[in-house]
Parts: structure tokens; sequence; C-alpha cells
């Protein structure tokens, strides 16, 4: 009994060890790398998705290519089923490692934080160029492929933003812009497709 305990703890030891470098950020040279803002098309008729549980209700189509800031998984609480990653994500001057360096950046419950002694870019274009965003995988292999984010890289997503409700009243709705700032801010986007543009 004693060696199956001890051969389960080096189990977990091993899982979590290979998780860190599955998830170890990397650290790409100064520069803009991903230049352009998202793309958001807006629908006047979103379709319905059903994703168990949950209605989706498409609002706009978006593509976006930029920098992984920071990445927060979930995997429980009320949501973690639907959305279980969250990634922060910056372009524009928001994907420079010459920029980066002077912001500090951290995730937590949903939100994304950032803080800067002194500010290396307008605090309006910190605020507009970068955003917390609530992944739902539309399939088991868009799942993996977001598994496989780690921050530091460049990712281009495609996929609709959407609102989703379930039975009883509940409802998460998704941002439809870049400029707004704090609870109610971040998007939730139905991803369809992920392609690590930059896998260091």
């Amino acid at each position: 009994m004693r060696k199956l305990l001890i051969v389960a703890a080096a189990l977990l030891v091993l899982l979590g060890v290979l998780k860190h470098h599955q998830h170890s950020a990397v650290h790409p040279g100064p520069g803009v790398l991903a230049a352009e803002a998202p793309v958001q098309v807006n629908l006047d008729h979103g379709e319905q998705l059903q994703k168990g549980d949950t209605v989706l209700v498409t609002r706009a189509h978006f593509d976006i290519t930029a920098r992984v800031l920071s990445r927060k998984d979930y995997s429980w609480g009320e949501g973690s089923d639907l959305v279980p990653i969250d990634l922060a994500l910056g372009w524009g001057r928001m994907s420079d490692s010459s920029v980066l360096a002077h912001i500090d950046i951290s995730q937590s419950g949903r939100f994304y934080y950032w803080h800067v002694k002194e500010f290396p870019i307008p605090r309006r274009e910190i605020e507009t160029s970068s955003a917390n965003m609530h992944m739902i995988p539309a399939d088991a292999e868009v799942k993996r492929q977001l598994e496989r984010v780690r921050t530091g890289q460049v990712i281009h997503l495609e996929g609709f933003l959407v609102d989703a409700s379930r039975p009883g009243g509940w409802h998460w709705n998704t941002s439809m812009t870049r400029n707004d700032t704090g609870a109610g801010a971040c998007e939730l986007i139905y991803v369809e497709s992920v392609d690590i543009a930059q896998d260091q």
C-alpha cells in the first residue's frame, strides 16, 4: 500500500512538472508581434448554438491575432465547464516585449490586471490594445489546441462573440467593443480555430 502511495505521489509530481513545462512562458525579443487590432463583423441576426445545457447566441464574427500576455485555467466554479481557459491578449504595442517589460500582468477571478510604475505607453492605449478573453472551445480538438497556448506566443483565433444563457436565468454576455474596461468588458468567444503563429 505504501509503495502504491509513493508511486501515485511521484506521478502527481511528474504531471505537475509536465504541465508547468507545457505552460511555461516564451520570451520573444523586442518589436511589435501582432500589429493589427481584432477584426469584428457584427451580425444582424445571430444564430443559436447549443453547448451542453447552455444556449449561445452569436453576436459577431471575431478574428484576432494577438500576443498572449497571460493565461488562466479554470477547472471548478460556475462557468468552468463552458469556459475552461481565459487568455489576456495584446496587440499593437501591447505585443512588444520592450513595452511589456514595464507592465506587471496577472489574472484572477475572470479578470485581467495590469500595473505600472511609469507608463511606457499611454494608459488608454494599454486599455484599448489588450483584453481578457474567455475561451469557449467549439470541440475537443480546439480545446486541445488552447491547452497548448503559452504566455508570450502569438496566436490567431477565429470564431464568434457570443452571449450565453442557461435555464433558471443564468447568463454571461460578451463585450462588443475593445474600448470598455472593468466588469463586463471581457469578450466571450466561441473558438472554432486556433493557430499558434509563434511557437518558441
